[in-house]
């Protein structure tokens, strides 16, 4: 491929953050590849945090792991839902990244000498990390969405940088700003003046927008549209209209009725090689149309802070498509366990319910009410699916009221327990110890083999697959024999058998009791749910009609 021939969009936001601006960028790339073309998205995030792993879910959202065990921003997430492609650490860019860089190549004598300076070697490096990714995947066009909004100080350097490259090059680098419409519920009409303020500061930078894509409630109005089409020079088929859909799945389909993915290529000088939409505009349709519910449960202890949604967004979508694929719609409740460990009686709430989840997490707060809400799973036959911390959460269950452990424990909750059933990893020992949390757990994809007759094997329909990971701790295997000996088969084990990777009862014994220590979330998409949230659902429904 010709340097010449490759083109970049950058997505930025104005007015207002959390508009959807990685929606519409995954958006962009699937319409894109709808249309032929070899994309590549990326997302830049203006912190000073190396990576997205040390930051509470509840203040930032989820931390999406990608192949190459990358803690990176939720956003990932949806580029590989949406255009089904993996993210890698090229994908994924912060502040903390670039100054670390920049400093390492000063201490290494890497500048000749010369002083290192925010402007120009921030952008540069900003740029340098673009370029690579475009490299590293070969995409003809590369989707660069910036956290945050115009006219912050932190996002001026990624500015700068996109600015530089839109000098250098002009035909080739495009800015696509998203802005929220404010609609005051007393006047009952779209104001576009934030707007048009977002477009000034982008002039203040020295870039100009190439489509304006309007976030609100409703469509955008011809005038207002008109009104913003003025402001910014632009032709009017250059401002998108970018409404509150039904679906996240809605949008590209949204946009294809507004002829972005046209109207883009035309822009860019590029042919639209081919046009097929159908299977997402199927699937889009189809969510719509679906009537019939099951009700899933999220145990956890995250609601009370932020957004449930952003926290367990990969979770969330997961159980989606799965029912979706299965003609049914989730309802999905919010359970804070830690009401079970003031009233056990509270429980039996959980019997409303055709499944629950217990999804990953760390720290000790909350665990005790998890594992009763398990331990009433088991008994009571309500299928139940553990990711990570959930699988742990269940093992530990099974150790106190089958095995008769009581005091069983994790070492993260508890470093005295006499019965440590979960265990600090022995890689992981030095690194708490000394504080070294950033980026050192067991991350990213790993192999494991299935047990012949097990239900991990039988959702799965092969012996051996790769998920990715996210954990320090691990089932102690000292506590192995003697679980399995009470009856519960780890069903997955790491191809040393060192590892369990899969925790489950027989289907005899339980319709669905089944616990993960990778996060099986990660890698389900809406056109091809993962196994085992299908294998789950599967048996949420079973529940469902039987009551």
């Amino acid at each position: 491929m010709q340097k010449k021939e490759t083109k970049y969009i950058f997505v930025v936001g104005g007015v207002m953050s959390s508009v959807g601006k990685g929606i519409i960028a995954s958006s962009t790339g699937k319409i894109l590849q709808s249309r032929g073309y070899k994309v590549a998205n990326m997302k830049a995030d203006m912190y000073v945090n190396i990576d997205a792993g040390t930051i509470r879910p509840a203040e930032h959202g989820e931390v999406f792991v990608g192949e190459d065990g990358v803690e990176a921003d939720q956003d990932l997430g949806n580029y590989e839902r949406f255009t089904n492609q993996i993210s890698l650490r090229d994908n994924y860019i912060t502040t903390g990244q670039v100054y670390a860089e920049v400093i390492k190549r000063e201490r290494n004598l890497e500048y000749g000498g010369e002083d290192v300076e925010v402007y120009p070697d921030i952008p540069k490096e900003i740029v340098r990390r673009i370029e690579a990714c475009q490299k590293k995947n070969e995409s003809e066009i590369t989707i660069i969405e910036y956290g945050g909004t115009v006219g912050e100080y932190q996002l001026l350097p990624f500015l700068e940088a996109a600015r530089m490259m839109k000098s250098k090059s002009p035909k080739d680098v495009f800015i696509v700003l998203i802005s929220y419409l404010l609609t005051p519920t007393l006047l009952g009409e779209q104001k576009s003046k934030p707007t048009q303020h977002a477009i000034t500061d982008l002039y203040s930078v020295g870039l100009n927008p190439d489509f304006v894509i309007c976030r609100a409630e409703e469509s955008a109005t011809s005038d207002i549209k008109r009104t913003i089409s003025n402001v910014c020079s632009l032709p009017i088929e250059r401002i998108i209209s970018a409404p509150d859909v039904y679906s996240i799945y809605d949008v590209p389909v949204n946009f294809e009725k507004e002829n972005f993915g046209t109207v883009l290529l035309k822009a860019m000088n590029l042919p639209s090689r081919h046009k097929d939409l159908s299977d997402w505009t199927a699937l889009a349709s189809k969510i719509k149309k679906i009537k019939k519910e099951v009700r899933i449960g999220i145990v956890g202890k995250y609601f009370n802070l932020k957004s449930c949604k952003d926290t367990y967004i990969s979770v969330i979508e997961s159980i989606n498509h799965a029912s979706w694929n299965l003609n049914y719609k989730p309802q999905i409740l919010w359970i804070d366990t830690e009401k079970y460990e003031k009233d056990q009686s509270k429980l039996s709430e959980l019997d409303e319910l055709d499944g629950i989840i217990v999804p990953g997490g760390f720290g000790k707060r909350g665990t005790e009410g998890m594992i009763l809400a398990a331990d009433y799973a088991r008994r009571n036959k309500i299928p139940y699916f553990g990711l990570c911390l959930g699988m742990q959460i269940m093992t530990l269950a099974y150790a106190r009221n089958v095995l008769n452990l009581k005091q069983a424990n994790s070492t993260e909750f508890d470093l005295n327990t006499p019965d440590p059933v979960i265990a600090t990893m022995a890689d992981q020992v030095e690194k708490i110890k000394n504080k070294n949390y950033g980026g050192s757990m067991r991350l990213g994809a790993y192999p494991a083999n299935l047990k012949e007759g097990s239900i991990a094997k039988g959702a799965y329909s092969k012996a051996k697959i790769s998920e990715r990971h996210r954990h320090r701790y691990e089932v102690n295997t000292k506590y192995i024999a003697v679980l399995e000996k009470a009856g519960l088969v780890f069903s997955g084990t790491s191809p040393n058998g060192v590892l369990m990777e899969i925790a489950e009862l027989p289907k005899a014994v339980h319709p669905f009791y089944l616990g993960t220590q990778f996060h099986p979330e990660f890698k389900s998409r809406p056109l091809v749910p993962h196994p085992l949230f299908t294998t789950f659902t599967k048996a949420c429904i079973n529940k469902k009609l039987r009551s």
